[in-house]
């Protein structure tokens, strides 16, 4: 069965930040058009970039619903259930959280702590070997897996054991029946890729965060229960093995089984620490055997990356140490169960471009020079070679370079400063210039052109000693509306002024053109327009006036031959 990674990216909801890569140990995101997208053959599923991502988009996969299906499968299913459960769920009583569990629909419920009791049982036998060497624990999953895909030359000493587990769900089957299904709840995402790799044994690896979310949607509140008297764990409950969960637990229960001659024991907790602590390590000079604990998260696996964050580590330390039964009973002796584990991760092959190439890649990003090279981490790689390697690879993009960004936003930026036909200046809240165009640094006399000259931009300037109308930037400074002005009158010279807004009351910009010459053209043509209307219109007056006397000797006329008709009629009609 095809398994997606148990760690994707909702794309649209990354907002190409790169922290996630920042924070991923072994960079293992690949960045495609602003998306940072997980890479499941590098990955080793520890959740940094879980935890990192500010808008969470990275997700883990969501195995909820198949779980609701095995239960209604009919098939008998049985919980393992981390040890730090105690530490995850604080005041709930054993009983309740057995009950909890057995409302939501499970048989049984166990702690995978068994298993854990099985494993150190296992390696105490093998520490008892005589010789000087070094035992890496398994129990971890992405502590192995990081291991052997990045430090393959540590891997050879990884104990060749199952982790508490595969060996608690060997036990479950043993003492239950092969057919039973299996689910897990805890505070780690690489279990789900332990339940991919061994679906015969562990049926679906679910999250402390998937329990409670599956508790709320049933209504069920674990403190509100009464348990009943088959509200216990089975197939007993567990001893030592409930320290497995914070720094040096699996120690301490190795130690209970007897001091072995010239051993050593040692915690390396954080993927970072683990390659510091190891790399380069080898046996000689060891007249005994050197047990290393290696687990992924900084604090163990109660402060893993689906663990709640609402109380101290110290705290949930405590708990786990008060809720673990030990010492009180003698531990065994001999595993019942076989926890023998052959790990088959292959070791990345890290890529070494060559300096012609990491050169090439760094002059597309401006990095001419060794002193071009930043190594700020903004893109999320440690060094700008490395992130320049990942540009070969296609798995990053120069957009993700934050100095190359800046300075091509600045180039762009002042190209259009450079080519625009107006002055331009950007003041801050206290009216000094951050930055303005040469048609500014010239606009407001040779005095001002000659402190330009000296100090291109005039960077710091007071604007109040360059221009004389500095209480209007002030104006839209505490308003935050623009201000425009056509013709803006300043001693025998005409502006056309805008003002407005960059950064609400922070910062604002100008646009300013000189139109007094085009406004002393507008003047001459209209000038010379109203002379033209008046003589046409002295012409047009003069014909009026002629033609009102021409109409008045006319009308006269007509007047008197039209009385002279009339009385000759009159004279007819006599």
């Amino acid at each position: 069965m095809n398994h997606q990674h148990p760690i994707f990216t909702v794309e649209t909801e990354c907002q190409d930040c790169y922290k996630c890569l920042r924070h991923c140990p072994v960079k293992a995101i690949r960045v495609e058009n602003g998306h940072a997208m997980v890479m499941p053959d590098t990955c080793v599923s520890c959740g940094a970039c879980v935890e990192a991502c500010p808008v969470h988009a990275k997700r883990i996969r969501d195995d909820l619903g198949r779980a609701k299906h095995l239960l209604q499968s009919g098939r008998p299913v049985y919980v393992s259930l981390a040890p730090s459960w105690v530490s995850e769920f604080a005041g709930v009583a054993e009983a309740n959280m057995v009950a909890a569990l057995r409302r939501l629909g499970f048989t049984a419920v166990s702690e995978t702590a068994l298993g854990a009791q099985e494993v150190t049982t296992a390696v105490a036998a093998d520490m008892a070997n005589p010789g000087g060497r070094i035992l890496i624990s398994s129990a971890c999953p992405s502590a192995v897996e990081y291991l052997y895909k990045y430090l393959p030359a540590q891997a050879a000493a990884v104990t060749q054991l199952h982790s508490p587990l595969i060996a608690h769900c060997r036990m479950l089957r043993n003492s239950f029946g092969g057919d039973i299904g299996i689910v897990f709840f805890g505070p780690c995402i690489a279990k789900k890729n332990e339940a991919d790799r061994h679906p015969e044994l562990l049926d679906i690896a679910l999250t402390f965060l998937d329990l409670r979310a599956w508790l709320e949607q049933k209504g069920i509140n674990p403190t509100a229960l009464t348990p009943g008297p088959d509200d216990v764990l089975v197939p007993e409950r567990s001893r030592e093995g409930a320290l497995y969960p914070v720094e040096g637990g699996m120690i301490d229960t190795i130690k209970a089984h007897g001091a072995v001659a010239g051993a050593r024991y040692v915690t390396l907790a954080g993927l970072h620490n683990i390659r510091r602590g190891l790399e380069g390590l080898t046996p000689e000079g060891l007249t005994g055997p050197l047990f290393v604990e290696c687990l992924a998260c900084e604090g163990g696996c109660i402060a893993g990356p689906c663990a709640g964050d609402g109380d101290a580590t110290l705290v949930r330390r405590l708990r786990v140490e008060d809720y673990t039964r030990w010492p009180g009973q003698p531990l065994a002796n001999a595993v019942t169960v076989a926890v023998a584990e052959e790990f088959a991760f292959g070791a990345v092959v890290l890529p070494h471009p060559g300096t012609a190439r990491i050169a090439e890649a760094l002059k597309r990003i401006g990095k001419i020079s060794t002193a071009d090279e930043l190594n700020c981490g903004g893109c999320g790689y440690n060094t700008c070679r490395d992130f320049a390697t990942g540009l070969i690879e296609g798995r990053a993009e120069p957009t993700m370079c934050v100095s190359y960004m800046r300075k091509l936003a600045q180039k762009k930026a002042n190209a259009l400063l450079r080519c625009m036909p107006s002055a331009v200046v950007i003041v801050d809240k206290d009216l000094r210039i951050i930055e303005c165009n040469e048609l500014f640094g010239r606009m407001f006399g040779e005095e001002l052109s000659q402190v330009y000259d000296a100090r291109p931009g005039l960077n710091r300037c007071l604007l109040a000693k360059v221009v004389p109308f500095a209480e209007m930037f002030q104006t839209v400074l505490k308003s935050g509306r623009e201000i425009h002005y056509d013709h803006y009158r300043c001693d025998n010279r005409l502006f056309s002024i805008t003002i407005f807004t960059l950064e609400p009351h922070e910062a604002v910009g100008a646009v300013i053109l000189d139109v007094t010459h085009q406004e002393f053209r507008r003047d001459q043509i209209a000038q010379q327009a109203n002379e033209v209307i008046k003589r046409n219109l002295s012409t047009v007056q003069d014909i009026a006036c002629r033609l009102g006397e021409h109409m008045a000797d006319t009308e006269i006329l007509l007047r008197s031959i039209a009385e002279g008709f009339a009385m000759g009629d009159g004279r007819q009609g006599g």
